[in-house]
């Protein structure tokens, strides 16, 4: 039978500087940000609320290129992505590119051609492709997200949420290729037709302390949008902005939006290593009524100052473990919380090795001993 107790961690180890501030004003209809380790959300605004997202879409593109595909991939592009609205390489039909080139156009100009040409060559069609999105989705914890384009215009039910964005944001980010993709600033490349100038369209690149990405989107539906990340020692963010606005100020406010948003994070949330006390356990079948466990490590939190004092774990053990134990041996599991919020777990293990004791070993051992003195 299984007990519940609960136990308070003990914080050992913290890092980066506490600045209170107050939360971010910002003109998006809908944002938040999270912390890109845990996917916990350290502060929101309508974050699920379901918007269209534009081309913040291609993160999720990109992702299943990545997965299911090579770089090196000879990709020939069909009747299709030719007639995809700008922004667009012009891709012809016939042409023949790598996977690579057109993951550079579709992250760093945000190509509409390239996502189609991307869907089609690694899903045999747009709507096969979307469903490998959607599936994804899915695996990732997505609560209300649908694609029906592999490039984010406007079509149908095609939507998001801030907080589903940041999930697939955080996921992208730590894939190498996407970051090294994403983070380009400019190349050159050719076709078996033409050549290429891309130049990335993130400002935030160039702007911002620790920028790591993402992706830029707008349609007249969605306006202005902007997948963030941001990276400060071992603090690792992501910020989503959805309709910042409209027209050349949406433009702008989509980059203080975001500014603002990851400024509250890195003054507000540090770091925090911690680790759950001892306790002790009765023993079943050995010489000893009760032996002490310990968490197997610490785990990493990033937290406000306040919310360090709500830290706790319910540990799930069970009320006698049964000789013999080994070291190490793992008995039960803490999980930990901040406040309400389920952080992560840790395995509880034993601190010592605990023989068997019974009849037959208990002579033995007296056997053993006997002998022992007979030979002395």
């Amino acid at each position: 039978m299984l007990k519940r107790s609960i136990i308070v961690f003990c914080i050992i180890f913290s890092v980066n500087c506490y600045c209170s501030e107050n939360t971010p004003d910002v003109n998006a209809i809908s944002a938040v940000l999270i912390d890109a380790d845990t996917g916990r959300v350290l502060w929101g605004k309508n974050e699920t609320k379901p918007m269209a997202m534009a081309s913040t879409t291609k993160i999720m593109t990109a992702v299943i290129a990545l997965e299911n595909g090579e770089l090196s991939d000879i990709v020939t592009v069909g009747k299709n992505p030719p007639l995809t609205p700008p922004v667009k390489m012009h891709l012809q039909k016939g042409e023949e590119l790598t996977l690579e080139q057109l993951l550079y156009a579709l992250l760093m100009q945000s190509s509409n051609d390239a996502a189609v040409a991307i869907a089609e060559h690694i899903g045999g069609s747009v709507e096969g492709f979307c469903n490998m999105m959607n599936n994804k989705a899915k695996e990732l914890g997505c609560k209300d997200t649908f694609f029906e384009t592999p490039n984010g215009l406007d079509k149908g039910n095609h939507h998001s949420t801030a907080e589903d964005m940041a999930l697939i944001g955080a996921y992208a980010i730590k894939n190498d290729d996407f970051i090294r993709i994403s983070n380009t600033r400019s190349i050159s490349f050719k076709s078996n037709k033409k050549s290429y100038d891309i130049t990335n369209k993130n400002r935030l690149l160039g702007s911002y302390e620790g920028a790591v990405g993402i992706k830029t989107g707008f349609t007249g539906k969605a306006g202005h949008c902007f997948v963030g990340a941001a990276k400060r020692g071992d603090v690792s963010l992501v910020s989503v902005v959805l309709a910042s606005g409209w027209g050349s100020s949406g433009k702008e406010k989509k980059w203080t939006d975001t500014t603002k948003i990851l400024n509250f994070g890195f003054n507000n949330y540090k770091k925090y290593s911690i680790i759950g006390d001892n306790t002790e356990i009765a023993v079943d079948k050995a010489k000893i009524d009760k032996t002490t466990l310990k968490y197997k490590n610490s785990i990493e939190l990033l937290m406000t100052e306040p919310e360090k004092n709500s830290v706790t774990c319910k540990a799930e053990l069970p009320e006698i473990i049964e000789a013999p134990i080994h070291e190490g041996d793992v008995i039960g599991k803490g999980s930990v919380y901040i406040g309400g919020y389920k952080a992560g777990e840790i395995d509880i293990v034993a601190c010592e090795n605990i023989e068997k004791h019974s009849l037959c070993n208990s002579i033995g051992k007296v056997l053993e001993g006997w002998i022992g003195t007979l030979c002395s």
